[in-house]
């Protein structure tokens, strides 16, 4: 029997709520947004009925709290007092996009809602496409991949896997960016390839991969995927970088098996997370199912920190290619907090200022940085930042960058900008400071 979570401050049209729905689903309720959380997180119900406008937090910013926390797209019916042709101000939001009754209703005008908005979720999730997807490999991006593993491992038992290629971070060292993009969109061919159709693959970011299979319950099962990636992600590193290539390259997995362990996303990864730095930390190039016991000492379940949901929160849905791009702001900020770590610890961050100067007759200095910018980013590890500054200049933080190092950066992103412009009809100059 599905489950329905009925919020509204309203004594009697909760209780009224209740009665029309408790002979077809389970009800639970909740008579404040603070209630509806707290009973939301014991009972995971499949559906809420919420008042639209309460005191202490409206049904909207309940829907938003809900979803920010567990990373799931969860079915709100709004219940409203205003009449039809009163304005709501909810700002930005579309009257006409949500569902929303109006009270008073009768009984079989809330029924027929409760059983449309079902319908409608059940054929979305039956038509699933990419809503957002990783633009190098075509995958599920960071957001997507919570969205859509949330909804699924709600109601289908399977395995979630945390995919993760070692030592990935020598390719771009020894081979260049161009590479390692090479390598990780070929991984997440081979990621396709070790899942079915209805399962889910996505890229959490960098070299980090994740899926979710459907109905596998086998640790059989997980070690063949796993020996599988790590032989053809091999194939295709001597494929592209030659037979004598030596990096270890590999892939470790931490698994981890829904429901047994949980049935909510932010659960899930955090075991699987546990699992793959386990699976790190017993050599690499191999998998770890996670099977510790989820009770504690006290018998029950571990929750779900807020500081593990706000991390996944405040990191990127998609770190894409080459340097991070930040505002002028932003790597101003940047930069300040650098060099207080200067100040504490024996860092060398270096700042280094690309200027372009148009040579005689050349027009589009506009389009010139742009390309150089871009070309610069190309060039750098995604650790490293950049900005534009000016009419005509590029500024570029490198991490922990010694003076070889830096020298090497320089010479390949003049390299690769020479290709862009050989005829040299802009000039390219730079200065370069230890940030302390």
């Amino acid at each position: 029997m599905k489950k329905i979570l009925i919020v509204d401050d309203e004594k009697i049209t909760l209780g009224m709520t209740k009665h029309i729905l408790d002979l077809d689903y389970e009800t639970f309720c909740a008579k404040s947004g603070k209630d509806a959380i707290r009973i939301y997180k014991a009972e995971r119900p499949d559906m809420i009925v919420s008042n639209l406008q309460m005191p202490d937090m409206s049904g909207f910013e309940l829907q938003s709290t809900l979803q920010h926390q567990y990373a799931e797209r969860i079915p709100v019916i709004f219940m409203t007092a205003a009449a039809e042709d009163e304005e709501i101000e909810i700002k930005g939001v579309d009257i006409k996009s949500i569902n929303l009754i109006r009270k008073p209703f009768r009984a079989d005008v809330l029924l027929d809602k409760v059983e449309e908005v079902f319908a409608r979720v059940k054929k979305v999730r039956g038509n699933r496409v990419p809503t957002e997807t990783d633009p190098m490999t075509g995958l599920y991006n960071k957001s997507s991949s919570q969205l859509e593993i949330g909804d699924m491992c709600r109601e289908v038992k399977g395995t979630l896997m945390m995919i993760d290629i070692d030592n990935f971070k020598q390719v771009n060292d020894v081979y260049g960016h161009n590479m390692g993009d090479k390598i990780l969109i070929r991984f997440a061919e081979i990621v396709r390839a070790a899942v079915r159709n209805n399962d889910i693959a996505g890229r959490m970011g960098g070299d980090e991969f994740i899926a979710f299979c459907q109905n596998v319950s086998s640790e059989e099962i997980i070690a063949g995927k796993d020996r599988f990636m790590n032989e053809e992600l091999l194939k295709s590193a001597k494929e592209f970088m030659g037979e004598d290539m030596n990096i270890p390259l590999g892939v470790s997995v931490g698994a981890v098996m829904a429901p047994d362990e949980g049935t909510d996303f932010l659960t899930l990864y955090r075991k699987a997370d546990k699992a793959l730095a386990a699976a790190k930390q017993e050599g690499k190039h191999k998998h770890n199912l996670y099977v510790e016991d989820k009770k504690d000492k006290d018998g029950k379940e571990n929750p779900v920190s807020d500081i593990e949901k706000e991390m996944l929160t405040l990191g990127e849905s998609s770190m894409g290619k080459g340097a991070y791009k930040v505002s002028a702001n932003e790597f101003k900020t940047i930069y300040r907090f650098l060099t207080r770590v200067g100040q504490n610890y024996q860092k060398e961050n270096r700042l280094i200022i690309f200027t372009i100067s148009p040579g005689e007759g050349s027009k589009k200095l506009g389009d010139a940085v742009s390309k150089f910018n871009d070309s610069l980013c190309n060039s750098l590890r995604n650790s490293d930042v950049v900005t534009l500054s000016g009419k005509n200049k590029v500024e570029l933080i490198l991490l922990e960058a010694g003076a070889l190092y830096c020298e090497m950066v320089i010479e390949r992103v003049l390299e690769n900008w020479k290709k862009l412009d050989p005829s040299e009809k802009f000039e390219v100059t730079y200065e370069v400071e230890l940030i302390r």
